[in-house]
């Protein structure tokens, strides 16, 4: 293991006031999207918009690095140069999704273990001969009555922390992600408390693997009330509740967190992002960036509709969107930057 090589990545994966930008949707989540705005669902227009994404004109002065699904990193732009290749080449660090998926966990009603162990270390091996420099696993907790359990947590952490050990081994930084869903009824306090249990163990499991947290990204949800709790806290109340918790629960030796976006919408995940940055900056032992997909993606993708006459248009918005990010990093963002795109006349490009 090169310990420098890794503590290298992660560091860049959040310097600048840049972050990621999570481009690994499952082919069965892209195809969903697609359908919902009549995009064919085919191996093409997937990869077809995969190129609109990485060869979006200045991406890389707000996104370090990239984060590919395994068809995307075997695919290539029209001109023939892989896509992790085209990245790196761009200033993007390529990284590749290497958990195969959430499924029902036996025993436990209501909730998922995150299933990819079985020969992972061969996967890593392959992919790192790609280009790939880092890899993400995510695992989702529900909440709901009498869930998460503690078999849940600890088998979730316990699969993470082992993915993480592999990866370093492999000399590819692990982002690590304990999802806890916003999906329910329940309140901000809640949430918070099954997110500092979650992390925790998380991290508790990280040390009993041996894992070397200056290698580590972390990816967090926030702390937010769930999606039907008649209660919706205040951006600045969520950006208190999400560092607090924070606070309690990550080790400083972490370079950086970086929030996944987890479904909300892509104004309220800049604006959240920002005030934690605006309140708390200069109080913060890591890094608070962000690792969004749809809270970037979906102005573009909504804009595109698989057309190529709208290539050029919708990469405006992506751009926009990974911009408004990095201001949100820097605690620049206001809710003014959103009537760049709206306002914008049809058919004039971003400069």
């Amino acid at each position: 293991m090169n310990v420098q090589s890794l503590v290298n990545t992660a560091q860049a994966l959040v310097a600048d006031a840049k972050g990621l930008l999570a481009m690994d949707e499952s082919n069965p989540t892209c195809n969903q999207r697609f359908a919902k705005l009549g995009i064919p669902q085919t191996e093409e227009m997937r990869r077809a918009y995969r190129e609109l994404i990485v060869t979006t004109p200045g991406l890389s002065e707000s996104i370090s690095g990239a984060i590919l699904c395994g068809e995307t990193i075997r695919q290539r732009v029209k001109a023939g140069t892989p896509f992790a290749n085209f990245l790196a080449d761009a200033g993007i660090v390529p990284g590749i999704k290497v958990d195969t998926g959430a499924k029902n966990l036996a025993g436990h009603p209501g909730e998922k273990i995150t299933e990819g162990l079985d020969e992972l270390r061969d996967r890593l091996a392959e992919y790192s001969q790609m280009g790939a420099r880092f890899a993400k696993w995510r695992a989702v907790i529900a909440i709901g009555e009498g869930i998460p359990t503690r078999g849940c947590i600890e088998a979730n952490a316990h699969a993470l922390a082992r993915y993480a050990a592999l990866c370093q081994e492999a000399e590819l930084v692990p982002v690590v992600e304990p999802e806890v869903l916003m999906d329910g009824a329940h309140t901000l306090e809640r949430c918070g408390e099954v997110s500092e249990e979650v992390l925790r163990t998380v991290f508790q499991e990280l040390y009993r693997q041996e894992v070397m947290l200056e290698g580590v990204i972390l990816k967090p949800n926030m702390i937010l009330p769930g999606s039907t709790c008649p209660k919706q806290e205040t951006v600045n109340e969520i950006a208190d509740a999400t560092v607090r918790c924070l606070l309690r629960s990550v080790p400083n030796a972490v370079p950086g967190i970086a929030f996944l976006s987890g479904g909300q919408s892509a104004e309220l995940a800049s604006a959240r992002l920002n005030a934690m940055n605006v309140r708390f900056e200069s109080r913060l032992p890591w890094a608070v960036a962000f690792s969004f997909a749809r809270a970037i993606q979906q102005p573009a993708l909504e804009i595109w509709r698989g057309r190529d006459a709208n290539v050029s248009e919708a990469q405006c918005a992506l751009r926009h969107r990974a911009q408004c990010n990095r201001a949100a990093r820097r605690g620049e963002y206001s809710a003014g930057m959103e009537d760049y795109l709206h306002a914008k006349p049809a058919g004039i490009l971003c400069q």
